[in-house]
């Protein structure tokens, strides 16, 4: 490769980076727009039924398989549910008590539980610098739980509570389905997936929710088109691409900043001021996580 073309490479590498980092960072306000007017189950159901054609032109395109090889029928059945179903809805949920910014920094903890699902089950070795990331982080959260008052009222709770339920099942499903999802093209194992979950919400909002679609807003709308999209299909590409070309350990802090992004958007739409004590506690928080993601070898050699 040329010095110009490496060049340019890498461009476009940090581009899509800071793409992904601002586009993951912008999905907690937009699920906070979407569900101003539109009820949880619906909003993530309707996320995923406006993303589903644009993935399925993407498979066709790429030539991938719609459907999970046979052996693997019973993955995509707990993927769809435990990855896609369930989560996204408990994330529309909460957020309807909690700010876009907190649910991104509670969410940002998902690869705390993958790394102790990675000791459960695959019977990794966890490092003494995990033990004490993982150990600051969590500390500094429960803090930050306390500090905003989310711990005392039971709505808030339950919302914190959900959202935290949903990165733990991220964080179980990242660790399974490296072998369970072994060889399964990437985009075999977001597109059907994704359309089964879109009509599967759809069903039952219709079910238990009571769903006035005139009510809906124009920002909600445009917030779910933003999130179908931009956040589910845009920024699935590039950080797939990214995922080819990039060291996983770099790649892994996006979690680390799009919270920071979050915050921030999140205090300019509420026109809350960032307290020192929060941005303090925020910061040694995602240090502690950051901490957790150092490379094995650099663990190995102290």
């Amino acid at each position: 490769m040329s010095k110009k073309n490496y060049l340019t490479s890498k461009y476009i590498i940090f581009f899509l980076f800071v793409i992904v980092c601002l586009t993951w960072g912008t999905t907690w306000i937009g699920i906070k727009f979407a569900v101003e007017t539109v009820n949880p189950l619906l909003a993530a159901g309707l996320r995923f039924i406006i993303a589903f054609p644009f993935l399925l032109l993407i498979t066709f395109i790429s030539k991938s398989p719609i459907l999970f090889p046979r052996k693997s029928w019973p993955f995509f059945i707990l993927l769809t549910l435990f990855y896609f179903t369930i989560p996204y809805y408990l994330i529309s949920f909460g957020e309807q008590y909690v700010s876009s910014g907190l649910t991104s920094l509670l969410f940002s903890s998902m690869p705390i539980f993958s790394i102790i699902f990675s000791k459960i089950f695959l019977k990794d070795k966890i490092y003494l610098n995990q033990v004490i990331g993982i150990t600051l982080g969590f500390l500094c959260l429960i803090y930050i739980l306390i500090s905003e008052g989310l711990v005392i009222s039971y709505t808030d709770f339950l919302g914190v509570a959900s959202i935290l339920l949903a990165a733990i099942m991220h964080g179980f499903l990242y660790v399974y389905s490296k072998k369970a999802g072994d060889g399964i093209n990437v985009f075999t194992f977001n597109t059907l997936p994704i359309g089964v979950a879109g009509v599967l919400l759809c069903l039952l909002s219709f079910v238990f929710e009571k769903n006035q679609l005139h009510a809906i807003s124009l920002n909600s709308w445009l917030a779910l088109i933003y999130l179908g999209v931009v956040a589910s299909v845009g920024g699935f590409i590039a950080y797939f691409y990214l995922l080819k070309r990039m060291s996983p350990v770099i790649l892994s802090f996006i979690f680390i900043i799009f919270p920071v992004v979050a915050i921030f958007i999140s205090a300019i739409y509420e026109n809350k001021p960032i307290s020192t004590h929060f941005i303090i506690s925020t910061f040694i928080m995602l240090c502690g996580f950051a901490i957790t993601k150092l490379p094995t070898n650099l663990r190995k050699n102290h």
